[in-house]
């Protein structure tokens, strides 16, 4: 219910949800009051309410209510991204998915909860320009997902074309993007015992060797489990498990590729006393590589190309160098001016030290951000637009043209190499068609489309074509009628030798058990090749076709399509 001032009248409202009151809004019938009265209506009921936005939208004699502030309209999400009102709607709209994909600060427990994956960056910051509403009723300041970077745009190498972007090596040593994943893995005792029989399996590293103890794996502890901080890489030990009835021993090992550190270790056991149960916390280090995407608050977003060292970055006239560098054609078709505004804000409040509010709807034309923020700029001994004359950091000449540089809040997203990256020469393949599977996790094969054949043809890699799409993936070798074209027909018939005539007078039959006996009555010979349909293998060959393409001649067959080949010999 709303506070004893704002109530309409005395009154106490049960209701569903449907029709609770819970959204405030202002009752203009008060207007003439000091401050209108703030009316809270409920979801259903706004359907059929005149409600206008600003005061611009109030229509007389039909207008009832009117927004407390136009940012009602937007989502949490969407409250977050600054002078969003002046960005292409579709790039408001993708940062509201990539806030989401964001490496954040999920929670503060970390020492508590065992998810099965989380992602968390390591050395956030709250950001400079922000929109003071959503950041302070929803504490953001408390779980930060990003850093202030400083951000010039330039085409300086060619690093940076399309969307890619050159981040500072010194930048990146100092900790930007730097970031962690931390996994859960349990290993239960109780599934290796059978139902009714005792525990005989227990987690432990040691036996006895000569009359002393000894562990069975060094990188374990004599408890069977690995020490907090422990470095463990694939098929390292995590868990060693005793049988107390055979006196053996079993290791677990991290079946992962990537290298991790163990977190934590929860021992799960029951009132028994006997631990039967582990939990592994693992932590995998996320820090920047090649590949691995970022993006603004505006939906610009890029992977890194490149950690360029910091000698050779552009520099300005007060010895600054930029953190990351993008590329100006990322601004012209996608008219995200608010990242130039936070830019020039950024910059303000970085030389000010102070906060700058980035709520959208508090300019217009009249009184436009650009000069808000310029003339504060100008005050403080800079271009009025932001842009700083440069230096080469290669030649140490000065660019010919003045650079767009302020400060940018950067997000480093979970879309990472390490979780992608995907590559096999053979391997598994499925058991119908024989064609590699489908699946990273299962050492799978990437799937090669027409469009990426086309691709091939056109470059004049013919046999690249074949050794990718054949040879490496079901090359299969077959028999085929030259005559008939028939690929069915054809097929390998076992013939028999006939008895010899000592055998015939000694009357040894097929029974005999060695094929090697001379005095055999018959015995097998190599497979002849004969084609059903012209009754001699005369026109048989051997061809090497993919296999998926004989499982769909027999798949034409059983639908009484006959396929024939045009065979020429070469």
């Amino acid at each position: 219910m709303p506070d004893a001032s704002d109530k309409m009248w005395p009154s106490i409202s049960l209701s569903t949800t449907p029709s609770r009151f819970m959204r405030p809004v202002y009752y203009l019938p008060t207007a003439a009051v000091p401050k209108p009265v703030v009316e809270y209506i409920g979801a259903m009921e706004q359907l059929m309410m005149e409600i206008a936005c600003t005061s611009g939208d109030f229509i007389p004699g039909i207008t009832t209510h009117q927004e407390i502030s136009p940012t009602n309209m937007l989502s949490v999400i969407a409250s977050l991204t600054p002078f969003s009102d002046h960005n292409q709607s579709p790039r408001n709209m993708y940062q509201c998915q990539m806030g989401k994909q964001t490496m954040g600060t999920p929670f503060h427990s970390f020492p508590y909860r065992v998810d099965n994956k989380v992602y968390r960056i390591q050395n956030p910051q709250i950001p400079i320009v922000r929109n003071e509403g959503p950041q302070q009723k929803y504490l953001f300041d408390e779980y930060p997902m990003g850093t202030n970077a400083i951000v010039a745009v330039i085409s300086y190498t060619g690093y940076d074309m399309e969307d890619a972007m050159i981040i500072n090596k010194f930048a990146y040593e100092r900790g930007f993007g730097h970031g962690s994943v931390y996994k859960y893995k349990e290993i239960d005792l109780s599934e290796k015992r059978i139902a009714g029989e005792g525990i005989h399996h227990r987690f432990g590293n040691l036996q006895t060797v000569a009359g002393h103890s000894k562990p069975f794996t060094a990188k374990l502890d004599p408890d069977g489990l690995p020490r907090v901080g422990q470095f463990v890489a694939i098929d390292d030990p995590l868990a060693c498990i005793s049988n107390d009835i055979s006196q053996t021993f079993k290791v677990e090992r991290l079946k992962d590729t990537e290298p991790c550190y163990v977190e934590e270790v929860r021992s799960l056991g029951d009132d028994s006393g006997v631990a039967q149960r582990i939990g592994l916390k693992l932590r995998m280090n996320r820090n920047p590589v090649v590949g691995d995407k970022f993006s603004s608050r505006h939906g610009q977003k890029g992977v890194m190309s490149i950690l360029f060292p910091n000698m050779d970055m552009p520099w300005t006239e007060s010895g600054l160098t930029p953190d990351v560098i993008i590329n100006p054609h990322a601004f012209p078709s996608r008219m995200t001016i608010g990242m130039l505004i936070e830019s020039m804000a950024g910059k303000v409040g970085a030389l000010n030290a102070e906060f700058q509010d980035g709520t959208p709807f508090q300019f217009n034309e009249r009184n436009r951000a650009v000069d808000y923020f310029g003339q504060q700029l100008r005050a403080a001994g800079y271009n009025y637009y932001g842009s700083e004359p440069m230096y080469s950091g290669i030649s140490g000449e000065p660019l010919m043209a003045d650079i767009f540089i302020g400060v940018v809040f950067y997000q480093r997203l979970r879309h990472m190499v390490k979780d992608k990256f995907q590559a096999r020469s053979t391997g598994p393949i499925n058991s119908i068609h024989r064609q590699p599977i489908k699946g990273r996790k299962v050492h799978g094969g990437i799937r090669f489309g027409e469009m990426e054949r086309d691709s091939l043809i056109a470059h004049g890699v013919s046999f690249m074509l074949q050794d990718r799409l054949m040879n490496s993936s079901d090359y299969h070798t077959t028999y085929v009628c030259e005559d008939c074209g028939s690929i069915l027909a054809a097929h390998a018939v076992p013939s028999f030798v006939p008895p010899t005539a000592e055998a015939q007078s000694r009357k040894i039959g097929p029974s005999s058990e060695s094929e090697s006996d001379p005095n055999r009555i018959g015995k097998a010979a190599e497979n002849v090749v004969t084609c059903r349909m012209c009754g001699t293998g005369a026109g048989c060959s051997v061809i090497a076709i993919p296999f998926v393409f004989l499982y769909l001649v027999n798949e034409l067959a059983a639908m009484n399509i006959r396929l024939t080949l045009d065979i020429k010999k070469q």
